[in-house]
């Protein structure tokens, strides 16, 4: 249900973005919020018809780049900008979380359901250094499951990814050999697999190569009809990804957000919190230089993150923004002067 409704929703999303309005509004960037953030450009523009937003998909590292060079009216990244970025901007921008979501392990491995994996097992496959299903680390996990003697076929993101940068910062709190050799961030070096743009590309890369493993936001995996691994979280609890566990994690780390909202909620604490959670993030300019935009765009804002469009979160497998956060952004969106 969920699959022929985000197909059907991107059809009419993509059609109506052809059409004319009497303001148009163009964003890029990640590709972890793209099934919400079509349904909210929808249904805004049916409640306001005057106003279109064009929204292209390209990543967060593309996100962040286009919003710097300003050829967009904002950008959208799973993926804080640092500190640096931040200075290379022309004017202060703001980060406005929008809701949260799990970053999924997706596998391929016909009859093997709720595979079982920890952060140091899923580590040493990214590296390389498990290279089989039935490798003794991931049979430990899974003493009860009849795991094949089969080549593990890694994906993962080629394009400056958000979600590439939750996963890695996972994996550099839970590995130390990770975070040496390989780091965080949007783009990495990567010590083994293939490549593929997209949350939509590694989720299709797994779906098409049996024995592969990968990572995507929770809705592509649904969308493709994928296996979800459960993952080990700080409280030795198998947890698999979904909007309570994904909320959990970020109600154990609601104390430490700091007020531009540039926050990790990997690893949290909680029994029941999914380890491989993140916000994401509209990067607008809080000084706007179009009147008209600057307006339409704080009235999306409003209407978005404040009021009864954050139940559309849910439907699509996002969980919406803590209560607590609520009115913070609520200021915050009023801060944006045009």
């Amino acid at each position: 249900m969920l699959k022929k409704f985000l197909i059907a929703l991107f059809a009419v999303v993509a059609f109506a973005n052809l059409g004319y309005a009497d303001l148009l509004i163009n964003g890029a960037g990640a590709t972890f919020p793209y099934p919400i953030y079509s349904k909210w450009f929808y249904e805004y523009n049916k409640i306001n018809p005057s106003v279109t937003i064009n929204y292209q998909s390209i990543g967060s590292g593309g996100g962040i780049r286009q919003i710097t060079n300003k050829t967009v009216d904002f950008g959208a990244s799973d993926a804080p900008m640092t500190d640096q970025q931040l200075r290379d901007a022309p004017a202060p921008l703001l980060h406005i979380p929008t809701v949260m979501g799990a970053v999924a392990i997706i596998y391929n491995l016909p009859g093997v359901q709720e595979l079982k994996l920890d952060g140091n097992t899923l580590s040493d496959i990214y590296l390389g250094k498990i290279t089989k299903w039935n490798d003794e680390k991931i049979v430990k996990l899974n003493p009860k499951k009849n795991l094949p003697d089969m080549q593990i076929v890694v994906a993962h993101r080629s394009d400056g990814s958000g979600t590439t940068n939750i996963f890695s910062d996972y994996l550099v709190k839970v590995s130390s050999e990770w975070a040496g050799k390989v780091g965080k961030g949007t783009a990495l070096n990567w010590p083994a697999g293939i490549g593929a743009k997209g949350n939509e590309g590694v989720a299709g890369a797994v779906k098409q190569n049996q024995g592969a493993i990968g990572y995507s936001e929770l809705a592509y995996a649904q969308m493709n009809n994928l296996s979800t691994a459960l993952m080990k979280n700080r409280a030795g609890k198998f947890v698999a990804p979904s909007i309570a566990a994904v909320t959990a994690a970020a109600q154990g780390n609601i104390s430490k957000i700091p007020s531009d909202y540039r926050v990790s909620i990997t690893n949290a604490s909680g029994k029941d919190s999914y380890p491989i959670s993140g916000f994401t993030w509209l990067l607008v300019y809080k000084d706007q230089t179009s009147p008209e935009k600057g307006r339409e765009l704080k009235n999306f804002l409003r209407w978005a993150l404040i009021g009864p469009a954050q139940n559309y979160a849910k439907e699509l497998l996002y969980a919406p923004l803590p209560g607590q956060l609520v009115s913070k952004v609520e200021k915050t969106i009023e801060s944006i002067n045009y």
